[in-house]
């Protein structure tokens, strides 16, 4: 509720504002794991949102379903003159959006969305015809040009405490009233040292080091500024500013090719043969596949919902490439167990290891685990810190030779290829 553009375009318009969250139960059934974290991550900053408001006599109304019937019942109980949102770029909200919209118009009631999680959004950066970058670098020089016009803009809405409506103080529900659990996972800290951005460079490439910054999760939902990190970043580290550039770039593309979200965005690549072999694609989930650096990840993941970013794109690399599985068995795998997980980089990311994306790797590139191994994790603290057995007997025999992957995968991605 700090620098957020559609709260401050509220707040300063001179009405009442009232403000909601809606747990959309179309979501919410989607999500298997009744104990996920990112839940209950939201439920907790509901909870810090509602006790600041309470203590300026308003309150944030919660509410659970559909929006667009939540909406209609807000209609009915509410003089509503406008409705204020940030921008969603994914193509499920997007249409949620436009129904609730369409609703608001049809009653007189004005509907007004704002950019907020982004930086750069839509057509604010593209070539000179007006057509969109498909690839990073010409985007980001663009991008850091035009950043110069950006990097002033802050909306302070917490200047405006005292333009929220005075209104009844509700209680939140119970995490469970929701359908969802408590969970064991640790949230990552909002707060970052200035001396984990300077070293961000030197650091991020080794997962024993605790050198990245682990903010994704509050990017994804909003619970910090993506104009005041991005601030920061331009300040101490521009490596550090390109991931951020990266979002918007990944942002970017979902928005301008939505195709994305089910096929390569180079589409010859949906001419692959998958192995898609069911007990490899487990033994990848489990981080059991022998490769120790790809189990660390693996493993990782699957206790704290997080994963380093360089071992990402080794897993990724290795699911893909070494075992010839479909890139979106992994992406669904990630989306399902990330913290910070955002449709736009997670697809992206998936592409670019799977090399049908946008920028993406070659085909041919095809990430060493025991290379990467030796250079970004050479005294094994990584790997012993997940993989306690590696070494032992109890550890697994690799499940696919290298070069034989290797090969493989050339001549599969080759025969694809050879049908444009």
């Amino acid at each position: 509720m700090f620098d957020n553009h559609g709260l401050w375009t509220a707040l300063s318009s001179g009405i009442s504002v009232v403000p909601i969250f809606i747990f959309d139960t179309d979501i919410l059934d989607s999500i298997e794991n009744k104990n996920d974290a990112r839940v209950e991550f939201i439920h907790n900053s509901l909870k810090n949102i509602k006790t600041i408001l309470n203590n300026h006599q308003s309150d944030l109304l919660v509410f659970h379903g559909k929006p667009l019937k939540i909406f209609q019942k807000l209609i009915l109980d509410y003089e509503i003159q406008t409705v204020y949102c940030n921008h969603d770029y994914e193509p499920s909200a997007i249409a949620r959006d436009k129904a609730v919209c369409e609703l608001l118009i049809e009653k007189g009631i004005e509907f007004l969305t704002f950019k907020d999680h982004v930086i750069f959004e839509k057509d604010e950066i593209v070539k000179n015809d007006g057509t969109p970058y498909t690839v990073f670098t010409p985007y980001s020089k663009k991008w850091k040009e035009k950043w110069n016009e950006a990097k002033n803009y802050s909306y302070p809405s917490e200047t405006f405490m005292n333009c929220y409506a005075k209104i009844p103080l509700t209680a939140l529900p119970d995490l469970s009233f929701f359908g969802f659990n408590e969970s064991k996972i640790a949230i990552p800290s909002i707060v970052v040292s200035q001396k984990t951005l300077i070293n961000y460079k030197a650091q991020r490439d080794y997962p024993a080091i605790n050198g990245t910054s682990k903010l994704g999760i509050h990017f994804r939902f909003g619970t910090i500024s993506i104009r005041q990190k991005a601030k920061s970043a331009a300040l101490l580290s521009e490596t550090f500013l390109n991931e951020l550039i990266w979002r918007d770039f990944y942002a970017q593309i979902l928005y301008h090719f939505p195709s994305v979200v089910k096929h390569a965005f180079k589409k010859e690549y949906d001419n692959i043969e998958w192995e898609n072999n069911e007990e490899n694609f487990q033994k990848w989930c489990d981080g059991l596949t022998g490769y120790p650096l790809v189990d660390a990840g693996m493993r990782e993941l699957n206790e704290t919902g997080y994963m380093h970013n360089r071992v990402r794109m080794i897993t990724a690399s290795f699911l893909t490439k070494h075992l010839l599985i479909d890139w979106r068995w992994g992406e669904a795998y990630f989306a399902a167990k990330l913290l910070d997980f955002d449709l736009s980089s997670n697809n992206g990311g998936w592409q670019w290891a799977a090399g049908c994306g946008t920028d993406a790797a070659p085909y041919f590139r095809i990430f060493n685990p025991i290379a990467q191994q030796e250079k970004f994790d050479k005294n094994f603290e990584y790997i012993k810190k997940w993989v306690p057995e590696f070494g032992t007997i109890k550890y697994p025999q690799p499940i696919v030779d290298h070069s034989f992957a290797r090969e493989r995968c050339l001549k599969a991605y080759k025969k694809a290829l050879d049908q444009k």
